[in-house]
């Protein structure tokens, strides 16, 4: 009898303790917007404020505050890169190779699987790979386009990203020549098949997206090879033909309305003679500046750059308490952020941007760097010269003239670029008479 009063007596006082089930939960400090409460092992205490067990998004940051404390909530979310994936046609097979995709807060992959389909956006039929970056689609028909994608699966074999569509014909066996047979000076040659010779060069197409009218690089074993501007979509296109056989590194970088580049994006690729090979799902990475490079500690800092038209942007900054935030471009796929700088710690810090549009995900951009001080200091914005001006001092000269000499017909890399001023990928004559029209002396 004692103990059944007891026990009446515990659950009179835990119901009258306050509680917060399915609901929205506040406090005099603290408000949580529509938990679900279960057994997820969660609890979170303050002086004025308890939570046993809530089921939400998953995050891999802690909410903090004077007064409370959260281990589990709504702060940050993981997100997987989107792959780029290359096709080529081989003798009655597509060979297939792909990026990783990079996974972060929570996130990481476990297999891949690829769909196939003779018809461009399918139904396709999947067939896992394992955890690889390359397999080969066998026993396909000759001269038949056939329609490839990837997908990214988690642990659970769920789905976290999929690539663009990418398309490949298989070729048809080479048919053996006839047998040979008769005498030559005397001594016959005995009959057999003589083994094909595989002649020719390789081409290959890329496309993907980078920002409105920007200018867009590609790169083949860091030498340049293409240069191209993309559309007001943000669509670029770059075919490459005569190509050699053999594995490479191709790499493409943007470069914004405002001089600004993006990072490199760089992706093996297998190249066959006589085959054409296409990559596709290029989602060039954003620019990003900042107004400052240095800001007075409670002061605003503008984070802004430019990315696909319409895009989701993530911005995160590196402090003892890395930030996410959240920006949108517009339709020329500019995008800001006002920052206010109280919550930062004194010194050095910096920030990148990803972007996400159409069900895609870029890579994180390049960072910049700024300092968080006593007093503001204002970036000096990139410089746009002028055509034909090298150095970009402002004139168009003997100086400029030496740097053009020095990269005419060299391979172009790093700043031989700007020395191509007929964007035909090689510097020379032409490049030169372009200079003398803008000469001012």
């Amino acid at each position: 009898m004692r103990t059944k009063r007891a026990l009446v007596l515990a659950l009179a006082a835990l119901f009258a303790a306050p509680h917060a089930f399915a609901q929205d939960a506040t406090s005099s400090s603290y408000q949580i917007l529509t938990p679900t409460l279960g057994a997820s092992g969660a609890y979170a205490t303050s002086t004025n404020y308890s939570l046993l067990g809530t089921i939400g998004e998953f995050a891999n940051s802690t909410a903090t505050s004077s007064s409370f404390g959260l281990n589990l909530g709504f702060v940050a979310f993981p997100w997987v890169t989107t792959p780029v994936i290359a096709a080529t046609g081989a003798t009655n097979a597509a060979s297939l190779s792909w990026t990783a995709a990079v996974g972060a807060l929570g996130y990481s992959t476990a297999s891949y699987s690829i769909g196939q389909s003779t018809t461009s956006g399918g139904p396709y039929s999947f067939s896992s790979v394992g955890n690889v970056l390359s397999a080969t689609a066998s026993s396909l028909t000759a001269n038949q386009t056939y329609y490839f994608i990837v997908r990214a699966h988690d642990s659970y074999g769920l789905t976290i990203a999929t690539s663009s569509e990418v398309s490949a014909v298989p070729t048809a066996a080479a048919a053996p020549p006839p047998t040979q047979s008769g005498s030559l000076g005397g001594g016959g040659i005995g009959g057999g098949f003589f083994s094909p010779v595989v002649t020719g060069t390789a081409s290959a197409n890329f496309s993907g997206r980078a920002y409105p009218r920007s200018t867009v690089t590609l790169l083949k074993d860091a030498q340049v090879v293409s240069s191209v501007a993309a559309d007001a979509n943000a669509m670029f296109s770059i075919s490459l033909s005569n190509l050699s056989a053999g594995n490479f590194i191709f790499s493409v970088y943007g470069e914004d309305g405002s001089g600004n580049r993006s990072g490199m994006l760089s992706f093996p690729v297998s190249l066959t003679a006589g085959a054409t090979t296409n990559i596709t799902g290029i989602f060039i990475s954003p620019t990003i500046s900042t107004d400052k490079e240095q800001v007075k500690r409670g002061d605003n800092l503008v984070i802004f750059g430019q990315s696909a038209p319409q895009s989701s942007v993530t911005i995160t900054v590196n402090s003892d308490t890395e930030l996410f935030l959240q920006s949108k471009s517009d339709s020329i796929g500019a995008y800001l952020y006002t920052l206010d700088t109280a919550p930062l710690e004194l010194g050095s810090h910096s920030a990148k941007s990803k972007a996400a549009v159409a069900g895609e995900i870029s890579e994180f951009g390049q960072a910049v760097d700024f300092a968080v001080g006593t007093e503001s200091i204002t970036r000096q914005a990139t410089k746009k010269c002028g055509i034909g001006d090298l150095n970009c001092d402002g004139k168009v000269n003997l100086i400029d003239y030496s740097i053009m000499a020095y990269w005419y017909h060299r391979p172009l890399s790093g700043r031989g670029v700007r020395a191509d001023l007929n964007k035909d990928v090689k510097v020379n004559l032409t490049d030169f008479s372009i200079l003398a029209a803008h000469w001012t002396g």
